[in-house]
């Protein structure tokens, strides 16, 4: 099947020629994808900085320009989170590169702070369109393994937002340190074509019927099955908080924690800024189980987050980097089990429309909370902002740890996270 029949769902003639990858390099495929993805979309972490003083924007400008990235993936969600399941896996993931493409040349020529958004949001769309086609691939190439899909999804999403602040550290020493690295990625983007256009696609999981298949990619109102509501929720819940502790590490972290450690070197200040996510990526390769790994892995984030604001006041940067490891493990293995949880009682068929929405909701912890952290910068200086900030998370940890710590104290029969797989 050609990409062209894939976008236009319709039959390819038969006989094609194409490359008949193996369930193995199939994995890796959907997994690099997304993992590079993520990577170009926060190489910019270590950057802003510089940005900054190049184009004169303030604190606020630069959340802004973050929130950019957000609303455009979660705005993208919303709409097409779906199309993957009608055009395809790879139709989705090589749109999602192309994108990613442009992305890259704009915020590489990005002159001023709208520019820096318009690059912003096209990265933000590439990774929207990646993420359910990605996430759904993985499931479906491991039918007998839903745990290891759910893990291998988490892995490349966190492990590529944890190596963009350092690739992106490093790749600003060459000349021209707000562009190359962006360069230097879209070569990578360019490679990745290839084989997703040999590929040969295996057919769409819902392909459109009736006369007009585009009909299928309208935006659709976003449900969920009553078995899967619970799980759904808390998900949702515990991705929001997780990844607005995740938009702080990669928007204003950077300034905060060069000025605990006393350094600027960008590609330090890019590993510490990623610390929190490379913790959560590699904690997906632990085998946590039980009916309290989500009560205690809150409770460990939210302790953690608030040491980050007493490594500051103390001015102490082994507690930062313990903290920042420490909240990372607690976040990986709490939002893994609730990830698995709603993975697991959504139907196949939905899929890639229902992990969408989850992320919808996930991804706006790191827009809404973020701009109000932005807003508070202005007003009480971003010592006082982030104090707060980081109180506020901590508490948020507290009350869903004490929530889920509740559910797993009733009977097994009634707990729903009891049968949820770790």
């Amino acid at each position: 099947m050609t990409v062209f029949s894939e976008l236009r769902m319709r039959p390819a003639a038969a006989g094609r020629w194409g490359w008949d990858a193996s369930n193995t390099s199939r994995l890796a495929m959907a997994g690099v994808v997304i993992f590079t993805l993520l990577v170009g979309a926060n190489l910019a972490t270590p950057l802003y900085p510089l940005l900054q003083a190049k184009l004169g924007i303030s604190s606020l400008g630069v959340t802004v320009a973050f929130s950019a990235y957000v609303l455009a993936l979660v705005s993208t969600l919303m709409l097409a989170g779906h199309w993957s399941d009608h055009i395809g896996r790879r139709a989705a993931l090589l749109l999602a590169v192309l994108t990613g493409l442009a992305g890259g040349f704009v915020f590489a020529h990005a002159d001023s702070l709208p520019a820096l958004c318009a690059g912003r949001a096209l990265q933000g769309i590439a990774v929207a369109l990646a993420t359910g086609a990605s996430s759904a691939a993985l499931r479906e190439l491991l039918p007998e393994r839903p745990e290891w899909a759910s893990r291998f999804t988490l892995l490349a999403s966190a492990g590529g937002v944890a190596a963009g602040p350092a690739i992106g550290g490093v790749l600003s020493l060459l000349p021209g340190p707000t562009s190359t690295p962006y360069f230097i990625h879209s070569l990578v983007l360019l490679a990745l074509l290839v084989p997703l256009y040999l590929l040969r696609a295996r057919p769409a999981i819902k392909p459109a019927v009736g006369p007009r298949p585009l009909k299928a990619l309208a935006p659709r109102r976003p449900s969920v099955s009553r078995e899967a509501r619970g799980a759904f929720w808390l998900a949702a819940a515990v991705g929001f908080l997780s990844f607005t502790v995740f938009g702080f590490c990669l928007s204003l972290a950077p300034g905060y924690f060069a000025r605990i450690v006393g350094v600027d070197s960008r590609p330090l200040i890019g590993v510490l800024s990623g610390l929190t996510l490379g913790a959560s990526a590699l904690s997906q390769l632990v085998g946590v189980r039980g009916r309290f790994a989500v009560p205690a892995g809150l409770a460990v984030l939210g302790g953690s987050v608030m040491l980050i604001a007493a490594a500051a006041a103390w001015s102490n940067p082994w507690l930062l980097i313990v903290a920042s490891l420490a909240a990372g493990v607690g976040q990986g293995i709490a939002f893994r089990t609730v990830f698995n949880d709603v993975a697991g009682k959504v139907e196949a068929s939905r899929h890639a429309q229902i992990i969408s929405t989850v992320y919808v909701i996930t991804y706006l912890g790191s827009a809404v909370p973020v701009i109000g952290l932005g807003l508070a910068t202005a007003a009480y200086g971003l010592e006082g902002a982030v104090a707060g900030f980081v109180v506020l998370c901590g508490m948020a940890a507290g009350v869903l740890a004490a929530m889920t710590l509740r559910q797993g104290l009733r009977p097994p029969e009634d707990g729903p996270l009891t049968a949820a797989p770790s």
